[in-house]
């Protein structure tokens, strides 16, 4: 099982960043995907899930807004499109995937991908 998560660097607050997670090794399209992140010194926190079909989202309420997540079952990839970036978004953000919403929003993954750092200078 691979999880593969790109797309972060440094961006200036007010910017987007653009983070995909490729997978493979599992049945993507029968698993709810997400994104959960840890910021320096804190534990970790859900940020965003959709479910295995893509009709179903759910958001932390810092993101509600800004962030969108989406999926692609025919490319086995999750992408999560944040913009109006705050310092406070700054973090590693993990790929997560699991059997429903209400375990990623626990901050619970069946399986994890390595993180991608993103870094939000103001």
């Amino acid at each position: 099982v691979q999880l593969q998560a790109s797309g972060g660097g440094l961006v200036q607050a007010g910017g987007s960043l653009r983070l995909s997670c490729t997978t493979s090794g599992f049945t993507f399209s029968a698993y709810v995907m997400g994104w959960i992140r840890q910021a320096p010194g804190k534990e970790r926190e859900f940020v965003a899930a959709v479910s295995w079909s893509g009709s179903s989202t759910a958001y932390a309420d810092s993101v509600k807004g800004r962030f969108t997540i989406s999926r692609d079952n025919a490319k086995n990839t999750v992408v999560l499109q944040m913009n109006s970036l705050k310092p406070e978004d700054t973090a590693v953000y993990y790929c997560v995937a699991d059997g429903d919403i209400q375990s990623i929003e626990l901050v619970s993954g069946k399986y994890w991908g390595q993180g991608t750092q993103v870094t939000v200078s103001s």
